[in-house]
């Protein structure tokens, strides 16, 4: 089989495939053997039909499936004799089948080196979970305007409404609940300041196969939500576009935050079980490794 590799521009290659009639002709046998077990042909019982007949009758769907079995196979082969490491499926194009030969294009991202250092020892800010005066206040009016109540004053009998022996209690309760959002949100933007560092620190080029991928899943997800909420047909289309322009830059940020965790885990020796998240476990290193700055 001959494998021409061309490199495009960045991660981008592009590999032109040449299956040889041999093997063609082989597979081709395989295919017919499998069709004419089931074939429905008058006079003839399953399995025993003659290739001619099986060419006239079923030529077109046997060669759809020659391609169709060999295709993987040829590409799988050739990525691994030519010792190129794809990222994404690859894209298949100008497929022919001519006097026997099987010829074929498959354009990929491969995978990008990622060099990451200086990933232990990230300093992070320590942000505060206290529930202010004023948070409690904001609170407690979010939950009266609930009620359909406007006046201002909260008294027990509110509480109690609330299902609370007391004012007291109820705000109790509230600053319980408060601290536990602000531990939560305190925790994705000191997870954010993890990234942000090394997103700093990083050296990769981004394979824009994924991005695209991930871009047209995310922007399918947005949509079907707009629609839920009764966007028209003529909208739908005017916002497509819209969508898609604000998370590009968000979901290409994404795909390089993926390849740089996974390239930590690489390093790191973590390994994935079914089921576990490898970015989860890299961030937990790397917040153990954090140097945590002073409380002022």
């Amino acid at each position: 089989m001959k494998v021409e590799v061309r490199k495009l521009e960045g991660l981008k290659r592009e590999l032109k495939f040449e299956v040889p009639r041999e093997r063609v002709s082989k597979t081709m046998d395989e295919v017919y053997n499998e069709i004419s077990k089931h074939a429905q042909i008058k006079g003839f019982r399953p399995g025993k039909v003659p290739r001619n007949i099986l060419v006239s009758s079923h030529g077109k769907l046997a060669q759809e499936e020659t391609i169709k079995k060999l295709i993987p196979e040829a590409y799988h082969q050739g990525i691994g004799e030519n010792n190129i490491n794809p990222i994404d499926m690859p894209d298949i194009s100008e497929v022919n089948m001519n006097e026997g030969i099987l010829t074929f294009t498959a354009t990929l991202d491969i995978r990008p080196d990622v060099k990451i250092e200086d990933y232990k020892g990230i300093k992070v800010k320590p942000l505060s979970n206290k529930v202010t005066e004023e948070d409690l206040n904001k609170t407690l009016e979010f939950f009266k305007k609930g009620q359909g109540d406007k006046e201002v004053v909260v008294d027990d009998a509110f509480a109690k409404s609330m299902g609370f022996p007391s004012l007291q209690d109820f705000k109790d309760a509230l600053t319980r609940q408060l601290q536990v959002d602000k531990d939560r949100k305190n925790r994705a933007e000191i997870e954010n300041q993890i990234v942000e560092e090394l997103l700093k620190n990083a050296k990769l080029l981004v394979p824009q196969s994924l991005v695209k991928r991930q871009l047209a899943y995310r922007t399918e997800e947005t949509l079907k939500r707009f629609k839920n909420h009764g966007l028209s047909e003529e909208d739908f289309k005017k916002k497509q576009e819209e969508i898609r322009k604000e998370l590009e830059p968000i979901v290409e940020r994404d795909v390089k935050v993926y390849l740089i965790l996974e390239q930590i885990a690489q390093q790191e020796k973590i390994e994935s079980k079914e089921n576990e998240n490898v970015a989860g476990k890299v961030i937990e290193l790397l917040l153990k490794e954090a140097k945590w700055e002073e409380s002022k």
